[in-house]
């Protein structure tokens, strides 16, 4: 696991550690020293943690004119043992929802597994973002991921399924990626999207 590292092709457009928007202003990164795990093997230094033991994420890129952000995430998320959507609601969605983000495209396909608990944060989210024309999709999620998600009724908040699965989103700009995300949400994808994405 330590190999998967975040997607870093669009550092020339945005890096979270010099946004002083974001929740992960003026951090700093060791490319050598490994210290977070998930179970027992260690990650890449260049993940951010945000309060979970076991969930990362990276935030690959903001906008706060389209109001967007893309985030990349890694591990397992566990909300029956550690809650660890109360910790990417507080630490996270909350502080770059105060700037202004209300459309939230989380990438998933290093979500290794989901242990749903109940969904108020999930509403929580969605409220809090749907009042300013906003969404949030989980993009790729592994098949039993998506079950679990579906079976925690995750779907009245968020999008996410087979439609949102099988999306080649890195050879896109950023931009591109959200354009093509946000006409997926309001069902207008064929209109829009590439035949790659």
């Amino acid at each position: 696991m330590h190999d998967i590292e975040p997607y870093y092709r669009w550092r020339g457009k945005y890096i979270s550690a010099h946004d002083e928007r974001s929740p992960f202003y003026g951090r700093t990164y060791s490319e050598f020293t490994f210290s977070n795990k998930v179970y027992n093997y260690f990650i890449h230094p260049q993940w951010d943690e945000f309060g979970s033991d076991t969930l990362y994420l990276k935030v690959l890129y903001a906008d706060y004119d389209e109001a967007f952000t893309i985030i990349e995430l890694i591990g397992e998320w566990n909300d029956a043992l550690s809650n660890d959507i109360m910790y990417l609601k507080r630490e996270v969605v909350d502080r770059m929802s105060d700037q202004g983000i209300y459309k939230y495209i989380m990438v998933c396909e290093n979500v290794l597994n989901f242990h749903g608990s109940d969904d108020c944060y999930y509403e929580e989210w969605y409220e809090d973002v749907v009042e300013e024309g906003g969404w949030i999709c989980f993009v790729n999620t592994l098949p039993h991921v998506k079950e679990e998600m579906k079976d925690t009724q995750l779907h009245q908040f968020v999008n996410f399924g087979d439609a949102f699965n099988d999306i080649n989103w890195r050879p896109h700009k950023p931009k591109l990626f959200f354009k093509a995300m946000d006409a997926l949400v309001h069902g207008e994808l064929q209109r829009y999207l590439p035949e790659e994405l």
